[in-house]
């Protein structure tokens, strides 16, 4: 079977934008309902608000009907312009764009697929019809090629192998589609892949030999390489360890060249992996490609090209994809990501699918963002346990518990064809301690939440105070307090959410931490009754409002950031001092004043800093 450079099962609508769709089948569902039901997915818990759904699945559908005309989209000046929507438009653009690729696209069968050979180049002309209209070529020539058999094609582009006449030799040559109706945003996308690739040495990526343009038709062409896919290969099921690690190794030193030659691939996958008729594997596919350290006389193109990505905009394979790729705007994309997706690589090599597979792209993503893969052995008990410990530390969601750089990652491979110890066997500890304190994807929402937290704490501090006080003078009569801590702080929390409210949709996560917090501040003014009950003086009880508390915040460390877990155990022994202050008569018992100053912190410092992390936009 021979293969090409530009083997792919998925479409180029743009051209260098590839469209994958290797995992999963392209869906049928129109963008409206798509829109309505990730809008449905991302505030199912809220009440309905069908003004403001139909408002934003409208607007949605406007900006994907723009982006499918060539059109740039800047979610952030949309959002501007419509602020009592901006939050659900920066939610559900990323998600909504990623489903949109999915299924407005038309695959591209591969001869393995059906058993179909490949289409050879048409003979003749068919009257007066043209490749940027209807993908023919008016004959068997282009420029100083002929053309042999067409390989694949897409919305955009179609790829054939060719014969360059001048050299006498086979080429795998792209030509934009659509030509001269080409939007500047495809041509862009078309050049900017091309001269990326172009400036690439290493043996194992593929080469660009020439990028030019005839008549109105742009081009390039690569080397041709004769063997197959990696995806095709993993079709046949799971590669043998020693094999995997050797085919990986080569293609994450080439992964490391481009990135010191500033280029990250964000693509990676097995379509993109070829492998020649000798079993030597080579990159190809750089259509979604990002320059890190351009020349000082190509910040002009690359000016161009930071309108080519938008805001919110979902990059990459979702099966392949990193977890800052997954999160959109909320990620930073760095090298580390592309030793991510290498890792899912070499997960698929070895499991013979990749790390996430979700019924469909979304909830791929998803499941990038929220979940572990499942160790290996798990899926294929045959798995050796340092290949294992390899592909799982390139899967790591923080980033720092990756390999520092693609060389490292072939330096464990090559440790692991040799015999010899790896690194991913060492910092095990160091990896749980960061795990354990790592951000979610989640974390985001505090944004929301940093000036309101702050607010919180302050209430939370005079709440104390006034109770202390009432302690210190006396007062034993429960009323004061049950109206203190079920009236006073009761509305405070309705104004709290209706403030949060203003401020936009709320989240199905915001809305199960507000249940948390509501079973919190039950707790609380239960005290008074069982107090009451079991005939104690009031108060008696307060120790307990530490771990009650500190149980907030552990479930907050689960569904926000591990850092929660230091403001968990801070009010914890805070409960235990409070206990050791009510039975001490050398001192005016000032537990409950302790407890305000702890908990008011625990608020006061993650509100103040999400709240900059705001300002400073």
């Amino acid at each position: 079977m021979r293969g090409t450079p530009w083997l792919r099962q998925g479409v180029a609508n743009h051209a260098g934008t590839r469209r994958p769709t290797n995992v999963y089948p392209p869906a049928k569902p129109r963008a409206a309902n798509s829109i309505k039901t990730l809008m449905n997915h991302t505030a199912a818990s809220d009440p309905p608000h069908s003004d403001r759904e139909e408002q934003v699945a409208s607007l949605l559908e406007e900006l994907l009907a723009a982006k499918r005309r060539g059109q740039t989209i800047d979610v952030e000046l949309i959002a501007a312009q419509h602020p009592d929507l901006a939050d659900e438009l920066r939610e559900l653009w990323g998600v909504a764009a990623l489903a949109e690729e999915f299924q407005s696209e038309s695959e591209i069968t591969l001869p393995w697929q059906d058993g179909r050979a490949r289409r050879p180049a048409p003979p003749h002309p068919r009257s007066d019809e043209r490749i940027s209209r209807h993908g023919q070529l008016p004959d068997r020539h282009f420029g100083d090629y002929e053309l042999l058999e067409e390989l694949g094609r897409g919305g955009m582009g179609v790829v054939y192998r060719a014969r360059q006449r001048s050299l006498d030799r086979i080429v795998a040559l792209k030509i934009v589609l659509r030509g001269a109706t080409a939007s500047l945003a495809d041509l862009a996308r078309f050049r900017g892949e091309a001269e990326t690739a172009a400036r690439l040495n290493h043996p194992s990526i593929v080469p660009v030999y020439e990028v030019g343009q005839q008549g109105d038709l742009p081009f390039f062409t690569m080397r041709y390489v004769e063997g197959h896919t990696l995806a095709r290969r993993i079709a046949d099921g799971p590669l043998p360890a020693r094999e995997a690690a050797r085919l990986l190794a080569p293609i994450a030193r080439a992964i490391a060249a481009a990135h010191q030659q500033g280029v990250l691939h964000r693509d990676l996958k097995p379509s993109n992996v070829l492998i020649d008729d000798n079993g030597e594997p080579y990159v190809s596919d750089f259509g979604l490609a990002k320059r890190l350290t351009p020349d000082s006389d190509d910040a002009a193109a690359l000016a161009d090209a930071a309108q080519l990505t938008q805001t919110g905009a979902i990059i990459g394979t979702p099966g392949y994809m990193s977890p800052e790729q997954a999160a959109g705007s909320r990620g930073s994309i760095g090298t580390a990501s592309d030793v991510y997706s290498l890792g899912a690589i070499l997960y698929a090599t070895l499991t013979g699918r990749p790390p996430f597979q979700g019924a469909t792209p979304v909830d791929t993503v998803l499941l990038v963002l929220e979940q572990e893969p499942a160790p290996p052995q798990l899926l294929n008990p045959r798995v050796d346990r340092d290949l294992e410990m390899i592909a799982m530390k390139c899967l790591q969601k923080p980033v720092e518990l990756r390999y520092a750089s693609a060389d490292d990652l072939a330096d464990d491979l090559d440790a692991y064809l040799a015999n010899e110890p790896i690194s991913a066997r060492s910092g095990r500890f160091s990896g749980i301690v960061t795990r354990a304190f790592r951000e979610t994807h989640h974390v985001s929402i505090l944004e929301n939440w940093g000036l309101l937290w702050m607010l919180h704490a302050a209430v939370l501090l005079v709440l104390c105070l006034v109770t202390n006080g009432f302690q210190l003078a006396g007062v034993t009569s429960r009323w004061p307090y049950i109206g203190l801590w079920t009236i006073g702080l009761g509305s405070w929390a309705a104004i709290f959410w209706n403030l949060r409210h203003r401020s936009g949709p709320i989240t199905f996560v915001e809305r199960q931490i507000a249940h948390i917090w509501a079973g919190s501040m039950i707790i609380d003014t239960s005290m008074y009754i069982i107090e009451w009950q079991l005939g104690l003086a009031v108060l008696t009880l307060s120790p307990v409002l530490g771990p009650v508390s500190g149980a907030v915040f552990l479930m907050k460390a689960a569904m926000l950031s591990g850092r929660f877990y230091i403001h968990a155990a801070v009010l914890s022994i805070t409960g235990m001092a409070m206990a050791w202050l009510q039975v001490q008569t050398f001192m005016p018992n000032l537990g409950l004043t302790l407890f305000g100053i702890v908990s008011a912190a625990c608020f006061a410092l993650p509100g103040w800093k999400y709240w900059r992390q705001v300002k400073k936009r």
